[in-house]
């Protein structure tokens, strides 16, 4: 990224209320602050940039407060620590509030601040600031932040914001919002305002599993037939990725990974996470570690009744270890369905594994028949495992012959151009296939999802992701989806404008195609053409041209690629700018919708 256009102003005394702001943004060692920029947080943006030096934070341009919002989602997920995300008032928040939902259902810690017209009415502009001002700004997004303040007065903003930060980071992680009046901001300071020691307010340790629960768990899993485990968010503390392939090597226990982190290597031999149905059918015990939605996990959707329907035994036995229900709102069902269990825990599972470990352990001791057995099932899922493996690169090889760039082509060709580097997902996966296909070995290699699903979270997560790793030698790749691009295609712009590395691939079938998906089953079900599903979901017609559009933003681009042959030649010069020129590089690929 290009050096910061201003110079970091030595150390001195605050002058103004969002001095302070700025103050202690630097305190805790903030590095970016996104915006899209809006009167309301002026003063706080003209003390980033004067008082402090845009340093630490240093503000990262964005055309829209979506973009910004998912840009510190993405950096959180890759640096492990929050960065600051600033939007204009109401309007501002309002196009803030989907990223703030994504970041709330994927438990991110975002820091979101924001500014407001005077609160003291007889300081108001006439119209604007009247129009813009709420009261209370934060009940906006109240329902999916973990936290929400608007200060009273300045001397309330160091308790306000170091409470902020201290909450947002606690376990469960999630965003939280504080609001800024514009004179809190703007009014020169009266009397010094006292920053404390923030070392003295870190977060508090981690909640530890009850002890007694933790032994019946592992009890259950020491003498189980069939165990297995599915793991969700686990990964979003990278410590607990080794703990974890240390419990499923000690007891042969198969894994399913969910993949809203990454939880456990593919190239793991009890790695089961496609077709795992029968390992399902046939488990007595099942581990869940971190699943917000176990019963999703458990059930199928029948093409019959389109009922869900359990694809597990009524017998088996369920241990859940997770913190989800330590953050439940009722405006959203992002809790899921409540799903029965018999050990149900709550704790952090990086601490958790740990203990479960040392207990299985003693359980076991030196029992030779069950050692014996833990190696036989521990074969019978090595085999399974690498019939998979070597059946899907087989697949996907098979598809350099077809007319279209298929979605396992694409993630073929892409994992051997990348395959020497020292890569990370920050986005995307080509419909699953980039894990099936490239070697996951590490933790954080990939980032998982947007969380709430909402259609514009790539790109910016992307960029976001790329920012933490700067400088660190590691290549930053996103699989991009066209439709999700359309939303906050002003992104690029700030890629290029920040000098970001980041290689985009686009995944364009030109179409919004889970909504076409539902279309054509709906036009099935009521007997009625399928073809007309297109209607209102292909972007056709005209078709969009991603790699103009990228050129138009400042980033290199190359496309549209159409020809199999032509796909690794592209994302190679492509790869070459990116590692050369240390920018962004977008090479648009049209391909099979699945």
């Amino acid at each position: 990224m290009a050096k910061a256009p201003v110079a970091r102003v030595e150390k001195k005394q605050p002058e103004y209320g969002s001095d302070v702001v700025v103050e202690l943004m630097k305190a805790f060692d903030i590095e970016y602050a996104a915006l899209n920029p809006g009167a309301t947080f002026r003063g706080i943006h003209d003390s980033i940039v004067n008082y402090g030096g845009n340093y630490k934070p240093e503000v990262i341009f964005c055309c829209h407060e979506e973009i910004s919002v998912a840009i510190a989602h993405g950096y959180a997920k890759a640096k492990g620590k929050p960065m600051a995300a600033i939007v204009h008032n109401i309007v501002g928040l309002q196009h803030a509030s989907m990223a703030i939902f994504n970041a709330w259902c994927d438990r991110v810690p975002v820091i979101v601040l924001g500014g407001t017209g005077p609160m003291d009415t007889t300081r108001r502009r006439p119209r604007i600031d009247w129009i813009h001002t709420a009261l209370v700004q934060g009940n906006q997004v109240r329902d999916y932040v973990k936290w929400d303040d608007q200060p009273y007065n300045l001397a309330s903003v160091p308790e306000s914001f170091i409470r902020g930060y201290r909450i947002a980071t606690t376990e469960p992680t999630a965003p939280v919002y504080i609001n800024y009046d514009a004179d809190i901001q703007e009014d020169a300071i009266k009397e010094p305002v006292e920053i404390p020691d923030i070392s003295r307010f870190s977060p508090p340790a981690p909640a530890q599993a009850d002890p007694e629960a933790l032994r019946r768990a592992a009890r259950l899993l020491v003498e189980a037939k069939s165990p297995l485990i599915i793991a969700d968010y686990l990964g979003r503390k990278p410590k607990s990725v080794p703990y974890l392939i240390e419990l499923a090597e000690l007891l042969a226990i198969p894994v399913i990974d969910k993949g809203n982190r990454f939880n456990f290597p593919n190239t793991h031999p009890l790695d089961v996470t496609d077709g795992a149905r029968e390992l399902l059918q046939r488990a007595d015990v099942i581990l869940a570690l971190d699943v917000p939605d176990l019963y999703g996990s458990l059930t199928t959707v029948s093409k019959s009744t389109r009922a869900c329907e359990y694809v597990t035994s009524p017998s088996v036995k369920l241990i859940h270890i997770s913190m989800n229900d330590m953050l439940v709102r009722s405006w959203a069902g992002d809790y899921q369905v409540l799903q029965a269990l018999d050990i149900p825990i709550s704790a952090d599972t990086s601490g958790a594994l740990p203990e479960l470990i040392q207990l299985c352990r003693q359980l076991m001791g030196s029992d030779g028949k069950r050692k014996g057995e833990i190696q036989a099932r521990f074969n019978a899922v090595k085999e399974k495992h690498e019939g998979l493996r070597a059946k899907w690169m087989a697949d996907a090889r098979a598809k350099a012959g077809h007319k279209e760039i298929s979605t396992a082509f694409l993630a073929y060709e892409l994992g051997e151009v990348i395959k020497k580097e020292d890569w990370v997902l920050v986005n995307g996966s080509s419909n699953g296939w980039a894990r099936r296909l490239w070697d996951w070995t590490k933790p954080n290699q990939y980032l998982g999802a947007s969380g709430g699903a909402g259609v514009g979270y790539g790109m910016s997560a992307a960029i976001g992701g790329a920012l933490a790793h700067q400088g660190s030698g590691k290549l930053c790749v996103d699989i991009q989806s066209d439709g999700d691009l359309l939303m906050t295609s002003s992104s690029l712009w700030t890629a290029a404008k920040h000098k970001i590395p980041l290689l985009i691939v686009m995944h364009n079938n030109q179409s919004f195609y889970n909504s076409e998906e539902h279309g054509m089953e709906v036009a099935k079900f009521r007997k009625r053409p399928v073809e007309n599903a297109g209607i209102g979901t292909h972007v056709d017609d005209p078709t969009v041209n991603f790699a103009k559009v990228a050129e138009g933003f400042g980033v290199h681009s190359e496309g549209p690629i159409r020809n199999p042959a032509d796909l690794r030649p592209a994302l190679q010069r492509a790869l070459k700018v990116v590692k050369e020129k240390k920018l962004p590089a977008l090479v648009d690929v049209i391909a099979e919708p699945r």
